[in-house]
């Protein structure tokens, strides 16, 4: 049964709770047959069976605990690798519930191979998901249920489904600021955790009419200033981060672990001083590989920021749902500097503030007297919709969009925007008047 909705409690209950607190850290790895399994019959991309063996299952579980011995970690599993009979994969699965069991790690499921909107009906992801997740239950035993589910990309009513069908009140959701990458577009949500609309799943929930019960949270934390870009252009990668692939891979051990920290930093560090609060998450696909990498990044994040906690998708997202009840509260800031790797320019800042209300992304140069330009203004309160059928393309975008795709979006002063947007603006961050 799914519990009651935050939006029945009361507001002194609300108000007596503390904001969330610490440094969270998330790390999702993925269990497949396909590399893009879009839907249970079609993939995409070459077969990964032997990337996925036991062995390498067992060097993902390893790692993580060279890293963090006190470590929990999600692990996603894919439709084809639910169903598969042969010998290693009915072996992997008891791998999966043994894990479970001995270190509460989470096993869930990864539906259409990150990208389930963009090659199936909401129907049909809604047979999927209830079918896997029973299949899971069956797995580990006792009754099990994961706290979340790993889907790339789901749409807003999937989201409603899984907590009010499945009382399941996690997902990660969005793939944030994706465009132009892979099989799917999604720019224009919150980077941190937020209810989304039954409108859209990348605007937050404005009201009970349109909440739904679902936290949702992003997938990869990315660097900021590579995440402006659309998809590869300029030569670099806008998905640049703490993945392995866009880092230790793209650029090589030494500046990719390097990359990997400072962006860690930007949430541990600064953001943390922000927002009460840091989190920073991954999926790494278990057959990448990468596991010393993973092992090397959690030995420097625990040295270094020793309080940080590494728990479950589910946990993380159930710990936020107790501190926050709606989206009143939710107010995240952000501000990094470039860290010098490709895409990310040194001489760069970036401001973002992110809200029930709106996002908006301020970009200038590090000294001098050029001014702040906004890159990106993402208004939630207009009205939203998402496509009606699968397809590419589900972003959401309006006044103006950090990926420049569109002729309006072009970066401007503050004092360019609409007096409306502008009154907006500075009822909440006043301040900001000084960069107009």
């Amino acid at each position: 049964m799914a519990t009651a909705a935050p939006w029945s409690r009361t507001l002194v209950d609300t108000l007596e709770l503390p904001l969330l607190r610490g440094r969270f850290l998330t790390h999702v790895s993925v269990v497949r047959v396909n590399q893009v399994e879009v839907t249970r019959t079609r993939n995409i991309g070459e077969d990964e069976s032997a990337d996925n063996s036991p062995a390498r299952i067992r060097s993902r579980r390893e790692a993580l605990a060279r890293g963090c011995p006190q470590a929990r970690m999600t692990w996603a599993i894919s439709w084809l690798a639910l169903q598969d009979t042969r010998a290693e994969y009915k072996e992997a699965r008891k791998l999966l519930a043994s894990y479970h069991d001995r270190y509460d790690d989470e096993i869930t499921f990864i539906p259409g191979g990150y990208f389930a909107p963009m090659y199936n009906t909401r129907e049909e992801n809604r047979r999927t998901i209830h079918e896997a997740l029973g299949q899971i239950t069956q797995m580990v035993g006792g009754g099990y249920r994961p706290q979340s589910l790993i889907a790339g990309f789901l749409d807003a009513q999937n989201q409603y489904w899984l907590a009010q069908d499945e009382g399941i009140h996690v997902c990660q959701g969005q793939i944030w600021s994706q465009h132009g990458i892979d099989h799917g577009d999604g720019d224009g949500g919150i980077c941190y955790p937020y209810y989304p609309s039954r409108e859209h799943y990348l605007k937050p929930a404005q009201s009970k009419a349109d909440f739904v019960d679902c936290v949702c949270l992003d997938g990869w934390t990315c660097d900021f200033l590579a995440a402006r870009r659309e998809g590869f252009n300029g030569g670099f990668n806008s998905r640049m981060g703490v993945g392995p692939i866009e880092t230790v891979q793209d650029l090589g051990r030494e500046l990719g672990r390097r990359e990997m920290m400072d962006t860690t930093a930007v949430h541990f560090d600064r953001g943390y001083a922000l927002n009460g609060f840091g989190w920073v998450t991954g999926i790494w696909e278990t057959s990448l590989g990468h596991d010393e990498d993973l092992a090397w990044w959690l030995q420097s994040i625990m040295e270094r920021w020793p309080d940080t906690q590494v728990v479950t998708e589910g946990e993380f997202g159930m710990k936020w749902r107790e501190h926050f009840h709606d989206n009143a509260h939710v107010n995240y800031r952000f501000e990094e500097q470039g860290t010098g790797a490709p895409g990310s320019e040194k001489n760069l800042e970036i401001c973002w503030y992110m809200n029930q209300e709106f996002r908006l992304a301020l970009l200038h140069p590090i000294g001098g007297d050029k001014p702040h330009e906004v890159i990106d203004f993402t208004r939630y309160d207009l009205p939203a919709s998402e496509p009606s059928a699968p397809q590419r393309e589900w972003s959401l975008m309006n006044v103006l969009n950090q990926k420049g795709t569109r002729p309006q979006d072009k970066p401007r002063r503050l004092s360019e925007l609409s007096p409306e947007d502008q009154r907006r603006i500075y009822a909440r961050y006043p301040t900001l008047r000084a960069w107009a």
